[in-house]
Parts: C-alpha cells; structure tokens; sequence
C-alpha cells in the first residue's frame, strides 16, 4: 500500500508543470547569484572631501583615499555645510572628509594633525564600516609621511609591539565559506517544509483527500508516503548544491560526507515535520503558505544567517534555542570550514532529534482521518 502511494505522489510532482522546474533551478539561482550579489565587503561607499588646506599632504590624503578600493570620490566640496547639504543630505555620499586648514603645518612640526569624517548612518553598517575604512587610510598616510621625514628615529626610543595575525580554518577570510552552507539550509527548509504543506493543502482543495479518508490507509502510511518523495527531493538538491558549490567557489566540506548527509537527514525530518503541522491546521493552499513563510522568514532572521547569534540581544539569543535552523546552520558550517564530527556537534544532532520527535508526533496526533 505504501509503494503505491509513493508512487502516486511522484507522479503528481512530475506532472506539475512548475514544480520540477523549480526544484532543479531553485539551487542554481541561489547558489549563483547570491554568494556573489550578498558580499558582506562593503565597497563603492561614496566620499565627498573639503581640503581647506590646499596642501601636497592634504591632496596625498585625498589620492590615497580615493585609490584605496573602498572609496569612490563623487564631489570636493568649498565647506562643511556645503558638503552635508549638496551631498550627505541628497544621499550623494556617504562619508564626508574635513581636511582642515594647517594639516600639513601640523604633520611636520607634530609629527600627527587632526581631520573631521562624518559618516550618513542611515545604514549603520555602511556609515561605521566607511568610517573605519578612511579613518585607517588616514592613519596610513600619516605613517608613510613620518617615515619618510625620519620620524622612524624618535618612534624606535618608545617600546612597540609587533601584533601577529592569524586566521584558523578560513584562512582567506573568504565569506562565501561562511554563506554558502548557510544558504544550503535555506534550500533545504524551501523544498523540505514548505512543499509537504502544499501538498497535502492541495489535495485538501482537490478533494482527493476524502477519497484516501474512505480506504483503509492508515494516518501513518498517509504522512509518510507523503513525506518521502520530498525527502528523497531534499537528498537530491543537497548534492547538486555540493557539487555546484565546488564548481564555482573551490568549496568542498572539510569534514566526512557522511557527518554533513546525518544532519541533513535529522533537518529534513525536523522542516518536512513542521510543515505537515502547518498543512493540518490549513483549510487552504493560500493560508498554508502564508503560516509557511511566517515561520520560515522568523527562523531565518534567528538563525545567525545574517547576524552572529553571539551578537545578538540575550533575549533573542534564548529565542534562537527553539530555532531548529540555527543548529542544522551551525552544522553545516562546522562541517564545511572546521571540519567537525559529529562527536562534535552532538549537542546540534541532539536538539534537531528533540524537534524531529515533537514536531512530527504532533503531526501524526493533529491529523484527523475522518471517514
């Protein structure tokens, strides 16, 4: 009996004429496009300049700045007024530099002078990120100016320290290693949570589902013919990811397969779970996908795809405990850049099983057969 309603619900998925469509490219869209559009290097941040000084130093400043590959020099402006009203005002710019009057007289005589940068923090992360950057291109070309006027002499009489930088298992810094397992998990919650729900809400629409009520095919054979054509979908979209992923990005997990294929395997069970709850409470396609999304987008925002959960507010931080993507993420990044077993990661299996027997068992308990 179950053979035949596995088979059944194969033929309904390959009969659809979007969905096999959709599961293939889904993966490749994006794999592609957003490790490469998402860059969390912020660069191109605009920059107006006011030089009251009219120095070699002050225009070095300027050059250096705008030739730093972070910077992009879109006005000179007379003031400072005039600066924030003709361009951070308009959205012009997004960083002004105030190089005053006597920076030249102050770097030769002191050795230091000081400059005003005022950051638009309408995006926080581009304004502070942008301050950053011109305030370490500021403190490089002083350095190059000290040195170059024999400042290295007095620097030698006050102690230094020499700071060694390393980086463990990202070495390049490379934020495609940190996304794209995350976005690997975002394929998985798609394709494993949302489509089951649909399905089932589909057949709810169609009336089919009153003529399975009339058989005697048991609530669980029902929930698990329909669960395993996806599952099977998930497996199948995991390795194209994988294998996508070396293709265009060099990436390749540092761990077994076998540890990252044992986590996917407990997630598919947990999001395919979740989405029979919601499919059991959905009298509709519209409304099934409408709890779907809700919960997918609260769970991805909580998950530390886009935010550190370490960064986040202690009260959010407990929010993310019941938060089953944050686990399989944490995995699946353990997996690709540190190379983690799962005696590792026993702590992340250990939750995800907790959800998968809730979350199912309330699936099977809320389904109601009725005859």
């Amino acid at each position: 009996m179950l053979k035949f309603l596995i088979e059944k619900e194969f033929k309904l998925i390959l009969r659809n004429p979007i969905l096999p469509r959709l599961i293939f490219i889904m993966p490749v869209v994006l794999l592609v496009i957003l490790p490469n559009a998402a860059n969390y290097e912020v660069r191109n941040i605009n920059l107006v300049v006011v030089d009251n000084d009219h120095s070699s130093y002050s225009a070095r400043l300027v050059a250096k700045s705008a030739s730093s590959g972070y910077f992009r020099l879109v006005a000179s402006e007379a003031s400072y007024e005039q600066a924030l009203e003709r361009q951070v005002e308009r959205g012009r710019a997004d960083v002004a530099l105030e190089i005053p009057q006597g920076f030249e007289r102050d770097l030769v005589r002191q050795g230091s002078a000081r400059v005003l940068i005022s950051a638009n923090t309408v995006n926080a992360t581009k304004g502070a990120l942008g301050s950053s950057y011109l305030a370490s291109v500021t403190a490089d070309v002083t350095r190059e100016i000290n040195l170059e006027r024999g400042a290295e002499a007095f620097a030698s009489q006050t102690p230094t320290i020499d700071v060694a930088t390393r980086n463990r298992y990202n070495q390049d810094m490379d934020y495609r290693a940190f996304m794209v397992p995350a976005l690997m998990m975002m394929l998985m919650t798609l394709l494993c949570g949302m489509m089951p729900a649909v399905s089932i809400v589909g057949e709810k629409e169609t009336g089919t589902i009153e003529q399975i009520n009339v058989t005697p095919v048991t609530k669980f054979k029902f929930i698990l013919a329909k669960l395993i054509p996806f599952w099977t979908i998930g497996y199948i979209v995991l390795t194209v990811a994988l294998f996508l992923s070396l293709l265009l990005y060099g990436l390749w997990p540092e761990s077994s397969l076998l540890t990252l294929y044992a986590g996917a395997t407990v997630f598919i069970v947990v999001i395919s779970g979740m989405g029979l709850l919601v499919s059991n409470s959905s009298s509709n396609m519209q409304q099934a996908m409408f709890v779907t999304i809700f919960f997918l987008v609260i769970f991805m925002l909580m998950s530390g795809f886009f935010t550190p959960v370490t960064s986040m507010p202690e009260w959010a931080q407990w929010v993310t405990v019941f938060n089953p993507q944050r686990y399989f993420a944490e995995i699946m990044r353990m997996v690709y850049i540190k190379g983690s077993s799962i005696a590792d990661l026993w702590r992340d299996f250990l939750a995800l099983g907790l959800f998968a027997v809730v979350l199912n068992g309330l699936a099977i308990i809320s389904y109601r057969k009725r005859v």
